[in-house]
């Protein structure tokens, strides 16, 4: 609105491909990137309010690292999953092992061991995908769902023996603070959080621009013209499910360590799979912008709903019931009139007032 690309010339790929063409545009990312991280670090810890911190903030964080690892195998290379709560269930629970076997290792090395685990486990249930795909390969990944939730709940040794059958997180601490368990520190808890968001976001945005992304979206338009021009499948395929997979187990051990502290099979079901899902599609397939964009929506709307609802006197239960009714027809017109969802909304308004007030 404010400039115009007029004589910023290109003279070399390098120079046309950056994230950020325009000398304005890095200028105000510059700036608004200071801000950010001002708010980030320092506004939001300041504030004080830990409940909010412990129920909004640091959930929609790590929501979003699970959107991010769901929108590089559904978005970026094409491959449908209804796993995703599984695989999630998979970094918790061997976080809780490894935990369990090196109690004396640091917690955060666990959390990015839980993500390895989860691809591996990721990558066996995604060798289907070089023999079906579309329906087929949604089945697929919904019987991997089933079956770790059975195994969730049918062999004692994941979840150490306990009564309950559920995860039981131990108190762990950083630098003598604690950052696991009820005597955890809120504040920690969210900075962990937001450094694993902001490590996982650099590496998803170097990946989708880089070689590994290329073809991942290469596969996704059109895999035969893909392969015949060299892209290997195999390796492609498993590569976006190993991806993906790490991203889910390392946001179900912060989910369960960080923020619930205890977890039955429950909480990995496949109602969650369908609701990170719901996340990508509103937010916007194969957009990184769009997966900070449907995380938080999905999470805070229905708490700013259940608030407005109580100012007018409703109960919490009807307006939960509202919110599923709103965001299932914000699904189905989202699919309809944008199906890339909010992220190509907010591009298409900054495309227009960079050209306002000229007609296009």
């Amino acid at each position: 609105m404010f400039y115009r690309e007029a004589g910023q010339y290109k003279t070399s790929y390098a120079k046309d491909l950056q994230a950020f063409p325009i000398k304005q545009d890095k200028i105000g990312m510059f700036i608004w990137g200071i801000l950010a991280v001002v708010v980030a670090v320092i506004g939001i810890p300041g504030l004080g309010y830990d409940f909010a911190m412990k129920a909004i903030i640091i959930p929609t964080l790590i929501f979003t690292i699970t959107a991010l690892g769901l929108n590089i195998l559904v978005g970026f290379a094409g491959q449908i999953s209804l796993g995703t709560g599984a695989f999630m269930g998979v970094g918790a629970y061997a976080c809780l092992k490894l935990t369990t076997f090196f109690p004396d290792v640091n917690i955060l090395i666990h959390f990015v061991l839980s993500g390895f685990v989860a691809a591996v486990i990721g990558m066996f249930f995604g060798l289907p995908s070089l023999r079906i795909k579309g329906f087929y390969l949604v089945v697929a990944t919904l019987g991997a769902q089933f079956f770790l939730e059975w195994a969730f709940g049918r062999i004692p040794w994941l979840y150490n023996f306990a009564d309950s059958g559920a995860i039981e997180v131990p108190t762990r601490t950083l630098f003598g603070v604690p950052i696991t368990g009820a005597s955890a520190d809120v504040t920690w808890q969210y900075f962990i959080v937001l450094f694993f968001l902001a490590g996982m976001t650099w590496i998803a945005s170097n990946l989708i621009r880089g070689r590994i992304g290329r073809s991942w979206m290469m596969i996704r338009d059109m895999d035969i013209a893909a392969e015949l021009i060299g892209v290997r499948p195999l390796w492609t395929k498993l590569s976006a499910f190993a991806v993906s997979s790490f991203y889910c187990g390392v946001s179900g051990a912060l989910m369960v360590f960080i923020w619930l502290g205890a977890a039955e099979v429950e909480s990995f079901d496949i109602n969650h799979s369908f609701l990170y899902l719901f996340m990508v599609i509103i937010g916007g397939l194969g957009s990184i912008t769009g997966s900070f964009m449907g995380a938080a929506f999905i999470w805070i709307f229905p708490i700013l709903l259940k608030e407005v609802g109580k100012s007018f006197g409703y109960n919490a239960t009807l307006m939960e019931n509202i919110s599923l009714v709103a965001i299932g027809v914000m699904i189905v017109i989202i699919l309809i009139k944008e199906p890339h969802g909010l992220a190509r909304l907010w591009q298409i308004s900054k495309q227009k007032l960079r050209l306002w007030p000229f007609p296009h």
